[in-house]
């Protein structure tokens, strides 16, 4: 396919739109001197794509329906088997429905992707299989996973929490939360860049991991903001989260945001060590939000006196700048958002990691149908723009800046603890609103359970939740957050609270 020729008047018009104002004299030459660069993208265009070679035969498989999908949790059942043994021999993993699985539909919660089939294997997905593992399916995901509800899927059906009918998982992992929850499969794939894995696995009383950033590749994952972007495990279990990062994780030489990156970490070593001799921080700025449930709180503090009681050291620690963790996420956010995902169709520019050229093929033409956008993505992308055009990018640059200095902040606690406690969520599930409900309501659904989780993906810190009871008949989750490339630490703190409680009793 040889590349499309523009016109004078169209160099004209693409001149407007970069503020610049050519005559047609002046545009015939700009397009004459243009030929050899033309010809650049002729050649590119005949050349062969750099992709990564998908290993394992697979059926496309279908979209399950009724009773075979109760939480609407599914987006699509299928059956891939991988290598003959491994550390996941036997076992099934979903995947979220923004992480490209060959020959495989993905929607990641969108109408404008709807009828997409990627043509690559995320490199977790190649890990998982080459581990034994068999994908069991996606798992439905919010509208371009910009939502921490489980309500914006553009399918109509929202996520129902196993919990409680009618109740959020939360999100934008919903599917994930949902079918590990409902025991569907003891582990999935959930994403996180303001809470994603970390909120629906706390909604569901599931365990979920945040990795540092960095440590899981995200090549053949679909980006919000590269810098806040993670993908990680949500399992059943503690041991099963740890083995489960044992196999996607590490370095793939396609993803340039893995600095510093362990070789070969082990993680399901630190299992069944105990707490004795771990320091506790407790985070005081972690409870008593203005949204925060009083039971919540208090599941959360008779969870740190159960580490105590097996054997760790407690303390109360201040970090006064976690109060403003959701503010110094928010520029990144919002108007990282607008310029990766939306304007750069995806996946940007000004980065070595690889491209999942199909994918922006289809999504660049997300403008024809904006529209159908969901509510809790227009008003971010619609703030995210205007804040450009106002001052440029200012406000994104500055919160970048004072990202380091909210790290060197958690740094600092962590040199005198081995982990920070505090509740995952202020709140526990809340009423999934119906479909006709107020944009103002619908917002509020998707985006209030950020108050202790946002910050921890703008500093890369690594956080997990584990449930630790029960407030009105809903989970609650304890967040442990550790130092960059500590999960193990994390780990050990985790699995000696769960082995010392039925926390579903509590």
């Amino acid at each position: 396919m040889a590349i499309r020729v523009p016109s004078a008047d169209q160099i004209v018009e693409v001149g407007e739109e970069l503020g610049l104002r050519l005559s047609e004299d002046e545009a015939a030459q700009y397009l004459a001197a243009m030929k050899p660069l033309l010809d650049g993208y002729d050649t590119v265009d005949s050349m062969a794509d750099e992709l990564p070679e998908v290993r394992y035969p697979r059926l496309p498989g279908y979209r399950p329906e009724g009773e075979e999908n109760p939480h609407n949790a599914w987006y699509w059942r299928t059956e891939i088997k991988g290598a003959a043994g491994g550390k996941l021999a036997g076992r099934k993993v979903a995947i979220k429905d923004n992480v490209c699985v060959a020959g495989v539909p993905m929607m990641n919660g969108a109408s404008v992707l709807e009828g997409y089939v990627p043509d690559v294997d995320a490199t977790l997905v190649s890990r998982i299989l080459d581990e034994g593992g068999e994908i069991a399916g996606k798992t439905a995901c919010e509208y371009l996973c910009f939502s921490g509800g489980s309500h914006t899927n553009a399918t109509g059906l929202p996520v129902h929490n196993p919990w409680k009918r009618g109740y959020t998982t939360g999100g934008s992992s919903s599917g994930s939360g949902a079918v590990v929850a409902a025991g569907d499969v003891e582990m999935a794939i959930g994403c996180d860049q303001a809470g994603s894995v970390r909120i629906p696995a706390a909604m569901c009383g599931i365990v979920g991991l945040k990795p540092t950033h960095g440590l899981v590749p995200y090549t053949g994952v679909m980006p919000i903001e590269m810098t806040v972007d993670h993908a990680g495990p949500m399992t059943d279990t503690v041991a099963n989260n740890a083995l489960l990062l044992e196999v996607i994780a590490g370095a793939d030489g396609l993803d340039p945001r893995q600095i510093g990156v362990p070789e070969n970490p082990s993680y399901t070593g630190a299992l069944g060590q105990g707490a004795e001799g771990l320091t506790i921080g407790v985070l005081k700025e972690g409870y008593g939000h203005p949204n925060s449930e009083p039971g919540v709180d208090e599941r959360v503090r008779a969870a740190v006196a159960q580490l105590e009681a097996t054997g760790a050291t407690v303390r109360e620690i201040s970090i006064p700048e976690h109060l403003v963790g959701v503010a110094v996420w928010t520029p990144i956010g919002v108007e990282g958002t607008v310029d990766c995902m939306m304007h750069g169709n995806g996946f940007g520019t000004n980065w070595k990691g690889l491209y999942v050229t199909s994918l922006i093929n289809r999504y660049a033409r997300w403008r024809e149908r904006a529209d159908e956008l969901s509510h809790s993505l227009k008003y971010v992308i619609l703030l995210g723009q205007y804040m450009l055009n106002q001052y440029g990018g200012h406000y994104y640059a500055k919160a970048q800046n004072i990202s380091r200095r909210m790290r060197e902040a958690y740094d600092r606690a962590l040199a005198d603890c081995d982990v920070i406690v505090m509740p995952t969520l202020p709140i526990t599930a809340t009423p999934i609103p119906p479909a006709d409900a107020p944009i103002e309501l619908a917002i509020q659904r998707a985006h209030e359970m950020f108050a202790n989780t946002a910050v921890f993906d703008a500093t890369g810190h690594p956080a997990l939740t584990v449930p630790c009871g029960l407030s009105d008949g809903l989970p609650v989750g304890l967040m442990l957050v550790g130092k960059h490339f500590d999960e193990a630490t994390i780990y050990r703190a985790a699995h000696a609270y769960e082995q010392s409680v039925d926390w579903k009793t509590l």
